[in-house]
């Protein structure tokens, strides 16, 4: 089964015919012809999800519910088996019928965060990186989103969306399976784009700004959401090793120095509009997530560092703007360094 072409039909629809063909190569390679040895157990999962008749979604809240009046007791028993089989679900939250999915993320603390500082997303084609397995692209929608495409590369959260479209069943949002970098060199194509939680994970930070730059239409706005660090423009945090646990986390800016770092990648109107200290009840333990999260990765006893001997993960959200076509960027004058008198 397809499970993206009516998604890049309604892209199509709003002007992306140019880049359908090279979109529909990398499915091919990244999905249609994947190796991956987890996928063909995922894709019979989404098969064994039985249809429901009557469905309503509501995806304006907190916890995305979709329910429906005609369901059954063994028919919820039937779903809740397969949602399990796609565990571990690490965003939500989401009531499923009679199933809640509370996540390891509660993800609509943040979503509540982020949503005031938004450009109005009322019919605004919407590029989500690093999107999980969708729970923000369902919020999008809500706000207004003419398309929302999400992409990652873990074909758990692709199939976990698919999983739950199956009941949702919009054309308008997907999730696709593939990273930033594998995108067509200078789309210019999204209204908005988020990177949240991505940053910290790529060894080349400048990279991703110039990649996420290049998706953008000019004017078109960028929301980043990253872990940060206290101190002014010049203050970077490199973790050794592990960095709350995770060994894949290479460069904790602060908030000033990244707004320095956007304002080099070529961003404009760059602003930090909220920064805040992850707290246990936004990432915590869950039944649909086993093992550890959060609490485990900070010092026993003190919260304000992790188990390294680190700060603690600290979140900040900032926005900023690719220029208007043909806006000179500004012009950055070198004042000679003080020479302190003999």
């Amino acid at each position: 089964m397809n499970y993206f072409e009516h998604h890049l039909d309604c892209l199509e629809s709003h002007g992306f015919g140019k880049w359908r063909p090279a979109f529909e190569e990398l499915l091919q390679h990244l999905w249609f012809q994947s190796k991956d040895g987890n996928l063909p157990r995922f894709l019979n999962v989404l098969q064994q999800i039985p249809a429901v008749p009557d469905v309503t979604c509501q995806l304006n809240q907190d916890w995305v519910a979709i329910t429906s009046e005609q369901m059954t007791p063994s028919l919820s028993e039937t779903i809740g088996q397969q949602l399990k089989k796609l565990m571990p679900w690490r965003k939500g939250p989401f009531h499923v019928f009679d199933h809640s999915i509370d996540a390891e993320w509660r993800c609509d603390l943040k979503w509540n965060r982020v949503m005031p500082f938004l450009s109005d997303l009322r019919h605004r084609k919407v590029l989500d990186v690093g999107s999980g397995n969708g729970y923000y692209g369902f919020r999008m929608l809500a706000a207004g989103a003419a398309t929302v495409t999400g992409i990652d590369p873990s074909y758990l959260s692709v199939c976990q969306f698919l999983a739950l479209n199956c009941f949702v069943q919009t054309h308008r949002l997907n999730v696709l399976p593939m990273t930033l970098e594998q995108l067509p060199a200078n789309m210019e194509f999204w209204d908005t784009v988020f990177s949240m939680g991505v940053l910290y994970h790529r060894r080349s930070p400048f990279d991703h700004l110039t990649d996420l730059k290049a998706t953008l239409k000019p004017g078109g706005e960028l929301v980043l959401e990253t872990l940060v660090v206290e101190g002014d423009e010049k203050t970077v945090l490199v973790p050794e090793s592990r960095y709350a646990m995770m060994n894949n986390i290479y460069f904790l800016p602060s908030s000033k120095a990244l707004e320095s770092w956007l304002r080099k990648a070529g961003f404009v109107n760059v602003r930090t509009v909220e920064e805040s200290y992850t707290s246990t009840q936004e990432q915590k333990h869950s039944d649909w997530k086993p093992g550890t999260s959060l609490p485990d990765y900070l010092h026993p006893n003190t919260k304000h560092i992790t188990v390294e001997g680190l700060p603690a993960p600290r979140r900040a959200i900032l926005i900023a703007n690719k220029p208007l076509e043909n806006t000179k960027l500004p012009r950055y004058h070198i004042k000679p360094a003080s020479v302190p008198s003999e």
